[in-house]
C-alpha cells in the first residue's frame, strides 16, 4: 500500500500567516512569491494572479450549478475569497489543486488575484488531493463521487477497504457507489442529472437485463415514483419462484406394487416415497360406497 501522506491543511498557523517560530509565514502577503526559486514559493499563502492559474486536469468534478456558483460571485464581491484555493508550482506558472468553484466565482466576479496556498505536488499527489476534496462535498453526485472513488483506486491499486479508510468512509458505502457504474450510461445521466435517485439507482443496479433496467429507470421518472414503489415494482416484474421439492428416485419395486393394490381394492392407488425411505399410500374414491368397500377389505 502507498506510504501515507502529509495532511492536506497546515492548520490554523499556515492561515493565521505564523509558523511554528512565530514569525510570519513566507508568501503571505498581497504580492506573489517569485516562480524563479523553491525558497518562498511552497508552503507559502499568497494573493496570486488569477491568470497565472491553469486548471486542474484531474478535476473529478464535471458539473457546477450556476445558481450556487452566482451565490459565491455575490459573496466573493462582498466579503473577499475567505478560504484560500489551493495551487501546485508548475514550472512559470501555477496549477489548481482544489477550489475550482472558489476560482470560478472569483473570476466572475471580476478578481484579479486570488489568495493561494502553495505547496508541492506531484501528479498522483494532486489527483489524490483534488478527489479527496471533492468527495467530502455534499453536493457532488453520485457518479462522480464513483469516478473519484474508481480514479484513486486505478491510481493507487487501493483495494475497497483501503480506500474507504483513506476517505473515510465504510467497505459497503464504497461499494454501493462503484457498483453505479455497472448502469448502463443513460441510468448514470439520469443520476447526473438527479432525475433519479442513488437510491432507485441502487434498485435498478440489482437487475440483470438492461432493457429492464431502462424501462423502470424512464417509468420513475414519468410517473415519479418512490424508492419504495420502485421496490414494488420491481417484484411485481420478477416474481420469486417457488422451490421445486426434490424427490427421491422411485424404487423399482414401487410399479408393481401400485398395480397389485389397484388391483386388489379395484381403485386407483399411487405410492410416494422421499430420500429417508418415508412415504405415503393415496387410494382415490369416488363414493361412500367405495370408501366402505376400503374399509371392509383392510378388516378382512
Amino acid at each position: 500500500m502507498t506510504a501515507k501522506r502529509p495532511a492536506l491543511g497546515r492548520g490554523l498557523d499556515a492561515l493565521l500567516g505564523e509558523n511554528k517560530s512565530g514569525s510570519p509565514v513566507q508568501g503571505h502577503e498581497n504580492v506573489p512569491p517569485s516562480l524563479d526559486s523553491e525558497e518562498g514559493v511552497i508552503g507559502a499563502i499568497a494573493a496570486i494572479p488569477i491568470d497565472q492559474i491553469d486548471a486542474n486536469p484531474f478535476q473529478p468534478r464535471t458539473q457546477f450549478n450556476d445558481e450556487r456558483l452566482e451565490e459565491l460571485c455575490q459573496s466573493i464581491r462582498t466579503n473577499g475569497v475567505i478560504t484560500p484555493i489551493t495551487v501546485r508550482k508548475t514550472g512559470g506558472r501555477y496549477q489548481l489543486i482544489s477550489g475550482e468553484r472558489r476560482l470560478r466565482a472569483s473570476k466572475l466576479a471580476g478578481l484579479t488575484e486570488i489568495p493561494a496556498y502553495i505547496r508541492m505536488a506531484n501528479d498522483n499527489q494532486s489527483l489524490e488531493m483534488a478527489l479527496i476534496e471533492n468527495i467530502q462535498r455534499e453536493d457532488l453526485n453520485a457518479i462522480d463521487v464513483a469516478l473519484s472513488y474508481q480514479a484513486l483506486m486505478d491510481a493507487y491499486k487501493y483495494n475497497q477497504d483501503e480506500l474507504g479508510k483513506r476517505v473515510g468512509k465504510g467497505r459497503s458505502t464504497v461499494t454501493n457507489y462503484l457498483r453505479l457504474l455497472n448502469l448502463p450510461a443513460v441510468i448514470q445521466l439520469y443520476l447526473k442529472d438527479n432525475k433519479i435517485s442513488m437510491g432507485h439507482a441502487r434498485c435498478l443496479v440489482g437487475i440483470e437485463n438492461e432493457e429492464q433496467q431502462l424501462d423502470l429507470a424512464r417509468k420513475v421518472i414519468e410517473q415519479d415514483l418512490s424508492v419504495r414503489q420502485l421496490e414494488n415494482s420491481i417484484r411485481q416484474k420478477t416474481p420469486v419462484q417457488p422451490q421445486k421439492k426434490e424427490t427421491a428416485p422411485v424404487p423399482d419395486w414401487f410399479p408393481e406394487a401400485q398395480r397389485r393394490l389397484s388391483e386388489k381394492l379395484a381403485l386407483p392407488v399411487s405410492l410416494k416415497s422421499n430420500k429417508k425411505g418415508k412415504g405415503s399410500i393415496v387410494i382415490d374414491f369416488s363414493s361412500e360406497e367405495e370408501l366402505q368397500k376400503i374399509f371392509s377389505l383392510l378388516n378382512e
